[in-house]
């Protein structure tokens, strides 16, 4: 998929040109990473670039290590079988590597590749985090162990950047209303996280043995041809998918909600007490602003890498393992959660994810870290 999006944005190059040709006194060209391709035009037209990177500092300082990676290597990370160790950055296994690094014989790689070259090339980056989540990584990135043999560009943290939460009026919120505060657990792994049937009945399981109260986001297994990857699962059927009499037997501590939830909104209501997430960044972000804590259990992208950053680093997730068949057991579920939810390795977290609360909403505040950086970058065009 990744490999599709980069070559459809190539190819949209020549309409950047004309839009590029038609806009007058343009100050700064900021782009995402999918948007690499059109670096080219704009150092034609001598428009400075900016880079809005989307995920955290740490996976930052990781993309920027990837070349020297590349020139010291000619194995793929998913045939290494080892440790990797980037500049102070946490030791991950060479198959927690952002997933379409993981082989390099194909245009996932390269394309990828390609946008770690060009980061260093940019005029400055901005970055949707707050300078005392990720310290370690902004200093390692600031002082310039990642990008060895070139300068790198000053980074701009901004962030958290999280959507408006909003009052609603889903279901689920009036149903979290009713229940006690702290109590639920909610799980969502983002839109585009889906798992096998036999992954939802082993969560079901879990879930239900956990004997907690519990929001739980359900999307449909994945679409088994390949020409369907790119459609819109259908509606999921929960009495199919779920273990019989599973909504039955949860009904009085349990919602199940189809496809999507106001997802915000529900992580700042006073009812959710812990958060099992697929680590996708604007999550991480949206868990950290409502002081959340999470159990990590990623699935595609970054996750992987995020998973080890939130466990061992930030110390606010707890880690969902897989066994060696790649599937996270009913016991697993169970003990995660109830570990999250209670006391232990669950108030740990939770203290933890309460401190950065608030040096989340400080960051963003008038005088803020954020705020200060948002400043001086508008400053700089």
């Amino acid at each position: 998929m990744e490999a599709i999006i980069f070559e459809l944005i190539r190819r949209s190059n020549p309409n950047v040109n004309n839009a590029f040709q038609s806009i007058s006194n343009i100050a700064a060209f900021i782009i995402d990473t999918f948007c690499t391709p059109a670096m080219s035009l704009a150092d034609n037209f001598k428009i400075p670039v900016y880079y809005f990177f989307t995920s955290g500092a740490f996976c930052l300082a990781q993309s920027l290590y990837i070349p020297t990676f590349h020139r010291t290597t000619t194995q793929s990370f998913k045939d290494m079988n080892t440790l990797i160790h980037s500049p102070e950055l946490p030791p991950i296994t060479s198959l927690e590597m952002i997933a379409p690094l993981l082989d390099r014989n194909t245009t996932d790689y390269w394309a990828f590749l390609e946008t770690c070259v060009q980061f260093p090339k940019s005029a400055e980056i901005i970055v949707n985090t707050f300078d005392s989540l990720e310290p370690k990584a902004i200093k390692a990135i600031t002082d310039g162990v990642c990008v060895p043999h070139l300068p790198t560009p000053p980074i701009y943290c901004v962030g958290p950047l999280v959507a408006a939460g909003g009052n609603g009026s889903h279901e689920c919120l009036n149903w979290l209303d009713m229940q006690p505060s702290g109590s639920v657990v909610y799980l969502c792994f983002g839109s585009l996280g889906v798992f096998s049937s036999d992954q939802l009945k082993e969560i079901a399981k879990g879930q239900e043995t956990s004997e907690h109260w519990f929001l739980w986001v359900v999307r449909s297994p994945p679409l088994n041809r390949k020409e369907d990857r790119f459609l819109p699962p259908p509606e999921p059927d929960l009495d199919v998918l779920l273990l019989e009499g599973f909504l039955d037997r949860t009904k009085d501590r349990g919602l199940v909600v189809k496809k999507w939830a106001i997802q915000v909104a529900v992580l700042n209501h006073k009812a959710v007490g812990g958060f099992v997430t697929h680590c996708g960044w604007n999550s991480v972000l949206e868990a950290v602003s409502a002081g959340v804590p999470m159990a990590a259990w990623p699935l595609y992208a970054e996750q992987r890498f995020n998973k080890v950053v939130l466990t061992d680093e930030m110390k606010l997730a707890l880690p969902m393992d897989e066994s060696d068949g790649g599937m996270v057991t009913a016991m697993e579920v169970e003990k995660r959660v109830r570990q999250l939810m209670e006391g232990g390795e669950g108030q740990d977290v939770r203290k933890v994810a309460a401190a950065r609360k608030e040096e989340a909403a400080m960051a963003l505040s008038d005088g803020g870290s954020s705020r200060v950086a948002l400043s001086k970058l508008v400053a700089t065009w």
